[in-house]
């Protein structure tokens, strides 16, 4: 759905809200250190999908909707010219501060993903976490192959609701981190046409259908367990893909 005046105005002030109330538990520029396996590791998927960039050294990588920072501080450790855009001041400010209490460069701006503020074939990549569920991606896919230089990547990890129960869970049951804009909804297949018609070489794989008990039972040997479960069980019948609870969304432009 397409970002109207009112909606981008609602979208800005909820991130906005998040990010203050992040700011508050900053103490100093300790706070916002962090090694890159607390990134990486912090979500089965994220691993998986940053290897599905390549190679960033030396590339002009596009870190959109870029929230607190996290994944722009490490694109720019692993080599990339990191730009980072997000529809949030408040979370841009943060970035900023992150990267700077990590020692890493980075062109950090406010915009929105639907008018993209940069010159065609901009980017070798594009890395972008639980951000296209918030957007029109007939728009939205226009504009990330424009920006992006033939032969790029983009990369999306975004939450999936192919799944009745886990969608029923959503609506209806507690568990920790829930809170979520008005009218963002998780992707489904049918959402992804858009995509497929600029990046026909588009890729959907699926992560946590075991691992999605995680949420409410935190023991890390039961999370271990149910990861590697899962990947069995992904490696064999990727079919199930589409009953987990995040997917990693590959676009290559060729």
């Amino acid at each position: 759905m397409t970002l109207t005046a009112d909606r981008l105005t609602s979208e800005q002030a909820f991130h906005d809200r998040q990010a203050a109330e992040r700011a508050a538990t900053f103490r100093d520029r300790a706070d916002l250190r962090f090694g890159d396996d607390d990134y990486l590791g912090h979500e089965s998927w994220v691993r998986p999908a940053f290897a599905a960039l390549g190679d960033v050294r030396g590339k002009a990588v596009l870190d959109y909707g870029c929230g607190h920072g996290m994944a722009a501080v490490v694109l720019a450790r692993r080599g990339a010219a990191v730009t980072a855009f997000d529809l949030s001041p408040g979370y841009v400010r943060e970035a900023e501060a992150r990267a700077a209490a990590n020692s890493v460069a980075g062109t950090f701006v406010v915009a929105d993903g639907e008018r993209l503020p940069f010159p065609d074939a901009s980017f070798d990549a594009v890395w972008g976490n639980a951000v296209l569920h918030h957007l029109d991606l007939a728009v939205a896919g226009a504009e990330l192959a424009r920006v992006l230089k033939p032969g790029g990547v983009a990369v999306f990890c975004e939450p999936w609701g192919g799944n009745p129960v886990l969608e029923f869970a959503r609506r209806h049951l507690p568990y920790p981190s829930k809170d979520r804009t008005p009218d963002e909804q998780p992707l489904r297949p049918r959402d992804l046409a858009p995509l497929r018609r600029v990046f026909p070489g588009l890729r959907v794989d699926g992560h946590q259908f075991f691992a999605m008990i995680g949420r409410v039972w935190k023991h890390r040997r039961v999370a271990a367990a149910l990861g590697a479960a899962d990947a069995r069980l992904l490696r064999w019948a990727p079919g199930v893909g589409n009953w987990c609870r995040y997917v990693v969304i590959t676009l290559p432009k060729g």
